[in-house]
């Protein structure tokens, strides 16, 4: 089936299909070996707790640490809140402070605003205009009450890869805890969660070709000890912070999909950048296109580019039958509200509007992004010849010196 007669996938920082190797791994836990890993007294749970034991060895193989520091869970959101609520409650006694970023993850910025109700005092640095992180005010903003800092390995919108290494050596200065929420980056890119000083990690297996509904929180056993209080009652699994009966074709899956990450990510990156650099040039040909964020320190395989004088909801209707990707704007239940991410960025809310985020993937074609970027280019000048603001722009008027009616 040819690219133009099937849906072009290119949303993968929201999710990524699954990699026929991982279903392959996970099938016969469904059917032929479905027991209770718990049950260690009958063959069925041998045979369960063998697989999950495998499985904490290849994800901690892929990210450095022990598979003693692999904590199971539902996925990222979970894995975040297990973390920062976790150790606001162990580490109660020394403080209350956590430091963030506004361009957090809502996983992370709605946790965040869960505790503050309850009297935690959060910080919430700002960023520059390409998304990064200033350190000298990060290292000031810590106090005595300081308890943890958490700070994204990469951002899902822009891409931006901040210096998680350094952010961990100011941690370690202060004797403060190194939360990542690493989701985006997890068997895309090398990670080593020791040499790069993270005490605590969340992660996900379907944002790596893995299945939904299972992630893994790291937490560092030594240099420092870390401990967080659980969530979820009953059973005392996973060494007491996580309780529940496991699940098992899912963890199976997201160890397979890390093996696969550790062994393919270095040509899967490479591959990725290339396909991801062509489509920015081409569309940089184009009047009036900028790209988003740290263009020098980003994943390999997504860009967020805006096209000014479009609206990006507005755009996306011209190929969404074809095309399924994501938009500068994300719908609330009142309003359809430009990203935060790039309004922090100081995006205006009209350049906001008018973003795409295209995400590539590991069987994403040469062939589907050449037509996208055609639809996209079409889409993107078909809107531009209806906007009476886009005549005004190429007859040279100077928009910020006309005044608008409000109606």
């Amino acid at each position: 089936m040819s690219a133009q007669k099937r849906l072009i996938y290119l949303d993968h920082n929201a999710t990524t299909p699954m990699d026929p190797r991982v279903l392959e791994a996970m099938l016969t836990y469904f059917v032929e070996k479905f027991g209770n890993s718990d049950r260690r007294n009958q063959p069925f749970g041998w045979v369960d707790e063998d697989a999950v034991d495998y499985a904490r060895e290849q994800i901690a193989k892929l990210i450095g640490a022990s598979e003693k520091e692999i904590i199971f869970t539902s996925g990222s959101t979970e894995a975040v809140n297990l973390a920062i609520k976790g150790a606001a409650d162990m580490y109660g006694r020394k403080g209350n402070h956590i430091i963030t970023l506004t361009t957090e993850h809502k996983a992370v910025l709605d946790t965040c605003h869960a505790l503050e109700k309850k009297g935690s005092d959060i910080t919430y640095l700002q960023v520059d205009g390409k998304g990064r992180i200033n350190l000298e005010e990060l290292e000031a903003a810590i106090k005595p009450t300081t308890i943890m800092v958490s700070i994204m390995f990469a951002n899902n919108e822009i891409g931006n890869i901040h210096p998680i290494k350094r952010i961990g050596e100011i941690c370690a200065k202060h004797g403060v805890l190194f939360f990542c929420d690493a989701t985006q980056v997890v068997g895309k890119i090398p990670v080593d969660v020791k040499e790069l000083g993270i005490h605590l990690m969340a992660f996900t297996g379907h944002k790596m070709y893995g299945p939904k509904g299972v992630g893994a929180l790291y937490v560092s056993r030594k240099n420092p000890r870390v401990k967080v209080t659980a969530l979820i009652d009953g059973g005392g699994h996973e060494r007491g912070m996580r309780s529940g009966t496991l699940n098992v074709p899912g963890i199976v899956g997201l160890g397979k999909a890390c093996e696969i990450g550790m062994q393919e990510m270095a040509a899967d990156a490479e591959r990725l950048s290339k396909l991801r650099d062509k489509v920015e040039n081409a569309f940089l040909e184009m009047e009036e296109v900028v790209v988003n964020g740290d263009v020098e320190n980003r994943m390999p395989h997504v860009t967020n580019i805006s096209f000014k004088h479009v609206e990006g909801e507005g755009l996306m209707m011209t190929f969404n039958q074809e095309i399924a990707l994501s938009s500068g704007s994300a719908c609330t239940s009142a309003s359809l509200e430009p990203s935060y991410v790039l309004k922090a960025l100081g995006l205006g809310d009209d350049l906001a509007h008018s973003s795409l985020r295209i995400s590539l993937g590991r069987f994403t074609t040469e062939e589907e992004l050449d037509y996208a970027v055609e639809k996209i280019r079409n889409g993107v000048n078909h809107m531009r010849s209806l906007s009476p603001i886009w005549e005004m722009y190429k007859e040279g008027i100077d928009l910020d010196a006309v005044e608008w009616s409000e109606h």
